[in-house]
């Protein structure tokens, strides 16, 4: 296919504004999939996104379209998107395989946060956007209100703004021909030296490493000898395809073209996202522009309920990393739960994801420790050997807010990074503690804004200037702590909001914090697992709730054993579980009262010892329920 008529280009939206739908009618108009055939959400290929309604992996696809007007035959290459915040990450990757993007806003609910956040995204890869109201078949579609908000909030002129129904189909074959007319074709040299650029990835058992590519210059064909520039990787091409959606293989991948490349690799490392792929043995190939590199935003400990399966869990997690690439981790050990892994996530629902996909995929029973997010701990120069000078302090200075002035009474201090609350230093050598804050955006109707700001209130926020949509929805801008966002603050807002109510986020700097380790203490023993870093004027009411679930979720035992929360040195909450205790009298039948008595005096000294020298079994449910919410 000539480079003219080949066209790359992804839709992104907030999520639930119709995306999959609108896929399906691309693939359906297109003849990609017979429409008796075609499912709802079909290039949403797992289980969990057609249960939950949702795109998590970015899904390509190939589809060969003749012009209805002028009768070419083009080549549309299409990536559908994720819509959620936690996975724009997702996005930025199809992105950079593309020329343009279609921009899809739900006629009912107006522009929403991850619409805006998704927007910028493309016009930082200089991306041409159409933009497109879905939906409008809907009775409760307000098309001349979106459309305005639309020509106020992007800029765009009202003759380009397309109305279409994904559901039914109207307008759509309009939009493909948008979609020739508008995007450009790729830039690309089919006589230059091969390069690719790998936008994904995924491990097959026969195939091993499969790289999702954009073919930037040249060609591939199987059995090509490829090289991987970034990770220094040799492979050789099992299998060279393209997504109809389902991988169908064909001779060559040439410039501008979209598709697969089976490598056979067992080893998953050696294929790196926005990695560049060329032809082994060519010198002075220079690699393509990839990706940021992605930051975790909450961390969380995964352990196996069968110690015996860590190797199994060690295995899954390598795969899994291969399909999503912004998951990271590494090795640790806890006291309570054995070996495990602390995981950085970009979110909570990606975390809640990867959970389920490690369950269902793997076969595997988890435990997940309550998340938490990373926190930069200044503490004083004679209880440690690093110091600001160390290499990590540049990037730890690049974080921080500009409020923080880094004067000479700071050197010789030294800092520890802590992604795990058992890590957190003794509070007699802390000097400062600093914690990530993020700008967060709220999209919603004005006659919310007062319990959303009491919201934010209630989680430690900054209010900052808000902008009007229009007559009837606001745009909220806050600057808040990550750690109060990350667990229970998105159900909050939806619940308060009625619904209507939409949000996204991006990190901002480090500030400091407040902030102290709250200790759990079951039998007076240490359980790390359950540690948490808590802000100070909460603590008392954390603690609380905390020993208070598990004075349920822990079994009675045959001796009184205390659940404590400990602030530093000092105990703030205690709850008793009184002893299960046996009917030593029952058999007796009659006789002396001193029968009895001795009988009970024996069995008090007996618990007594037990008291001293018994343990406390902490079992799996306990786990669950701090991690849940009340």
């Amino acid at each position: 296919m000539e480079l003219n008529h080949i066209r790359n280009f992804c839709i992104i939206a907030h999520i639930d504004h119709g995306k999959s739908t609108l896929a399906d009618r691309f693939l359906e108009i297109t003849g990609t999939v017979a429409k008796n055939k075609i499912h709802k959400q079909y290039l949403d290929l797992m289980d969990l996104e057609q249960e939950r309604g949702i795109t998590i992996k970015l899904t390509p696809v190939r589809m060969d379209w003749k012009h209805p007007d002028t009768g070419e035959q083009f080549l549309l290459n299409l990536i559908d998107t994720p819509g959620h915040v936690d996975f724009t990450y997702e996005v930025s990757r199809s992105l950079a395989a593309c020329q343009g993007a279609v921009v899809v806003v739900d006629a009912t609910q107006g522009i929403e946060a991850q619409t805006l956040a998704n927007v910028y995204l493309a016009l930082e890869q200089d991306l041409v956007l159409i933009p497109v109201i879905n939906k409008i078949d809907l009775p409760s579609a307000q098309v001349d209100r979106v459309k305005r908000e639309m020509l106020k909030v992007f800029g765009f002129k009202e003759n380009e703004i397309l109305a279409v129904s994904a559901k039914t189909g109207e307008g759509v074959e309009q939009l493909l021909k948008e979609i020739i007319t508008l995007v450009p074709h790729p830039e690309a040299e089919i006589d230059q030296p091969p390069r690719a650029l790998i936008f994904d990835s995924k491990y097959d058992s026969y195939k091993g490493g499969v790289a999702y590519v954009c073919v930037i210059d040249g060609e591939f064909k199987r059995a090509d000898k490829i090289f991987m520039l970034g990770e220094r990787t040799e492979a050789e091409i099992l299998e060279i395809g393209v997504f109809k959606p389902q991988m169908v293989p064909i001779e060559k991948l040439s410039a501008g073209e979209v598709g697969y490349i089976a490598t056979g690799l067992k080893d998953t490392a050696g294929l790196r996202v926005g990695d560049t792929i060329t032809k082994h043995g060519l010198i002075g190939v220079t690699g393509l522009h990839g990706y940021k590199r992605v930051i975790p935003k909450v961390f969380a400990g995964i352990y196996p309920v069968n110690s015996e399966e860590y190797p199994d869990l060690k295995e899954a997690m390598d795969r899994l990393s291969l399909n999503d690439s912004s998951l990271s981790f590494e090795p640790e050990t806890s006291a309570a739960l054995g070996f495990g892994f602390r995981c950085g996530f970009l979110g909570l629902l990606h975390m809640d994801i990867i959970h389920e996909r490690l369950e269902r995929e793997y076969d595997l029973d988890l435990i997940f420790t309550a998340p938490n997010v990373e926190y930069w701990v200044l503490i004083q120069g004679a209880y440690t050997q690093g110091t600001l000078n160390d290499p990590q302090a540049d990037e730890l200075i690049a974080q921080c807010s500009k409020e923080i002035r880094w004067d000479d009474r700071l050197e010789g201090y030294g800092f520890v990074l802590v992604r795990n609350p058992s890590e957190f230093p003794e509070e007699i050598k802390i000097e400062q503690v600093l914690e990530p804050w993020v700008k967060l955006s709220i999209i919603c109707p004005s006659e919310y804004i007062g319990g959303i700001m009491d919201l934010v209130k209630k989680h430690r926020g900054d209010f900052m200037p808000t902008e009007f949509i229009d007559d009837e929805r606001v745009n909220l801008h806050f600057e808040v702590p990550l750690s109060e966002i990350i667990v229970d603050f998105y159900d909050s807002l939806k619940s308060i909001s009625s619904g209507y109510a939409s949000m996204d986020y991006e990190l901002c700097g480090l500030r400091p914090g407040n902030l102290q380790k709250l200790k759990v203490l079951v039998h007076e023993k240490e359980v790390d697992a359950f540690a948490q870093i808590v802000p100070r004027e909460r603590s008392l009411f954390l603690a609380r709730e905390i020993v208070d679930k598990l004075k349920d979720a822990i079994p009675r035992q045959m001796f009184e054993f205390k659940i404590q929360a400990q602030l530093g040195a000092k105990v703030i909450a205690t709850v008793r579980r009184g002893a299960t205790r046996k009917d030593v009298t029952a058999k007796l039948y009659g006789g002396d009262r001193t029968r009895k008595e001795k009988l009970l005096k024996k069995q008090k000294k007996g618990k007594k010892r037990m008291k001293m020298i018994g343990q406390v079994e902490v079992p799996q449910e306990a786990f669950f329920t701090v991690m849940r919410k009340s």
